[in-house]
């Protein structure tokens, strides 16, 4: 930790790195005015629906330390098996500490497959307290049960899926609890060593101690002219961990050995894992506050290096640092490589960063149509096909990180709405945002998103976690009648939740010459700080069938299907093909 004196000269707010970036290149546009109707829209049922439970995190109005303003992830997670996505939300806390018993815990709600949820968490065992963070997903031990891992400021939690809607919290036992005095943040469990083991990778934001740490008025810490919580620049940025599955229900810390360490920023956010360099060894992305984002690429011996800077995708286009929170990929663009978005700060834009082949990107945020907003500030995001026409899409949830910035007239305010872009299929997006509905125009402080299709329809809706107020459910109703279809994979040699799979979809859309060629994998962690259905979804427009799907798994194996039935949910396991397929009725929207 830096002296007193060192952290109140250089403990400016985190926006300072970021207010100044390229605002001679993208000034603030007038809001767009609706448009042609999309035939889709965005509602908010979370009421309605059961999610009932309120997300506490820092002060509401004021905040003293950095720490009340991050919020909390949220996951979309199957943890019984049936095929229907249930939700668990991340829960916060406060300074002032709430009486024995009434504190704030995470939730854990379970889908009753009629648009509607029941909270389970105290019969789950889940019901924990604390300044919680992100989650991720995975099955740790092979058993069929995805597992849940919560992180958080102070020690970690594992918890362990008994199969019979219970968990049992292994972390110690597991050896995944970490220090006390940790801030852990995105996590993803990864099979980086391709052993059939899911590892885990947490990253860490700031070594944080209360005791010691700058308070708005020492500094003072500014944001135009308004007193805020100092930081991450001059505090001690956290060092990020991967711990190695031992195979027996344990793991060990293998950060330093692996290369963890040696990384170019610190601060680190959003975690994704993918194979950025399409050699069949998953890599790890990393959205750092304030410095250079990290690029772990696997070097396929057990150990990383980062090459986030030479690869073109840890800076802003003129070469400074950015503010990262969010971060997601997809082939945008259809040209088999993966490619990337993540979130910033106000007074930047979104990054977009093209993969140009071979793991090496571009910046095409300003060319692509992501570069007219800077008055945002983004938090979860995701490329996802609204509309189901074969072609992925951005959503960025948005709100400001300091609640004093109310009292500011030239901000859009600490609630903010959501920014929705449209693939327009030619390697440019259409800010759609005001033409899909309330549940992406309304303004609300998100943090945390996740995407899955909770009613089973066949359009992929949209979770969200808040700071101080309830979460979000963002219901996708959609009119175009496009196909779509959806895999579940089950892996025997590689980990059982097929977490790292490369899944390619092949159909002939009816009007093109070419073949429509997709590609996504499963992934645990992403967004931001959050966790997505472990369903890979296509959208497929109007092909009436999938000529090919193929599955390229961990372990090497590649399993290929022929001649596959649109709108199912079908389930694929390693060595066989589709094992069982699912179909679902359309009246379950909540409140239908």
């Amino acid at each position: 930790m830096l002296s007193l004196d060192s952290l109140l000269s250089a403990a400016w707010p985190r926006w300072s790195r970021a207010s100044t970036q390229q605002n001679q290149k993208a000034d603030p546009k007038k809001e767009e005015s609706p448009g042609d109707d999309l035939g889709v829209t965005f509602l908010n049922v979370a009421r309605e629906s059961g999610l009932n439970a309120k997300t506490t995190f820092g002060g509401e109005h004021k905040n003293k330390y950095l720490l009340e303003t991050t919020g909390c992830g949220v996951a979309f997670y199957d943890y019984d098996n049936d095929g229907w996505p249930d939700i668990f939300l991340v829960n916060g806390t406060r300074l002032e500490g709430f009486p024995a018993g009434s504190e704030p815990t995470s939730h854990l709600f379970r889908n009753n497959r009629d648009g509607t949820f029941t909270d389970v968490t105290a019969k789950a065992g889940l019901a924990h307290s604390g300044w919680g963070q992100g989650v991720c997903v995975g099955d740790y031990d092979n058993d069929g049960w995805d597992d849940l891992f919560v992180s958080y400021f102070g020690k970690n939690v594992l918890y362990h899926n008994n199969g019979d809607g219970t968990f049992t919290d292994v972390s110690q036992k597991a050896g995944v609890a970490g220090k006390g005095t940790r801030w852990s943040t995105g996590c993803a469990f990864v099979d980086y060593d391709r052993d059939g083991r899911l590892d885990l990778f947490v990253a860490n934001y700031i070594d944080l101690d209360l005791a010691t740490a700058p308070v708005p008025e020492s500094g003072p810490c500014l944001y135009k002219s308004v007193m805020v919580a100092c930081g991450p620049p001059g505090l001690q940025g956290g060092k990020n961990i991967l711990y190695h599955n031992n195979g027996d229900g344990t793991f060990t810390d293998l950060s330093e050995a692996a290369g963890i360490f040696r990384a170019n920023g610190t601060y680190g956010l959003g975690v994704l894992t993918a194979d950025f360099d399409n050699d069949g060894w998953p890599d790890i992305y990393v959205a750092n506050d304030s410095t250079a984002s990290a690029l772990y690429h696997n070097k396929k011996n057990g150990t990383f290096e980062d090459i986030a800077i030479e690869a073109g995708c840890a800076l802003s286009p003129d070469g400074k640092p950015q503010a990262g929170m969010g971060i997601s990929a997809a082939d945008y663009d259809l040209d088999g490589n993966l490619d990337l978005v993540k979130t910033n700060f106000a007074g930047d834009t979104p990054s977009l960063y093209h993969n140009q082949g071979g793991g090496n990107f571009e910046d095409a945020t300003f060319t692509a149509g992501l570069g007219a907003h800077t008055q945002y500030l983004g938090w979860g995001c995701g490329f996802f096909d609204f509309d189901n026409d074969g072609w992925p899409d951005i959503l960025i949830c948005n709100g400001h990180v300091y609640p004093e910035v109310e009292q500011l007239k030239t901000e859009a305010g600490y609630a903010q709405r959501k920014l929705l872009y449209r693939n327009l299929r030619n390697g440019h997006f259409a800010d759609v945002s005001l033409q899909v509905g309330p549940g992406i125009s309304d303004p609300a402080a998100s943090r945390g998103c996740a995407f899955g299709d909770f009613d089973n329809d066949g359009d992929v809706d949209v979770v969200v976690n808040t700071v101080n107020d309830y979460p979000q459910l963002l219901r996708c109703d959609s009119k175009l009648g496009n196909n779509w279809i959806k895999i579940r994979t089950i892996g025997t040699k590689s980990n059982r939740s097929g977490i790292g799979a490369r899944v390619t979809c092949v159909t002939q859309v009816p009007g093109e010459s070419k073949p429509h060629r997709q590609i996504d994998e499963v992934r645990s962690g992403g967004s931001y700080i959050s966790q997505n259905d472990l369903r890979v979804h296509f959208g497929l427009g109007k092909a009436e069938k999938v000529d090919l799907l193929e599955i390229r798994w961990p372990s090497g194996q590649v399993d290929t299907i022929k001649d596959v039935k649109v709108n199912q949910l079908v389930f694929v396991k390693e060595g066989e093909g589709i094992t069982r397929t699912m179909q679902f009725a359309k009246n379950t929207k909540a409140g239908k």
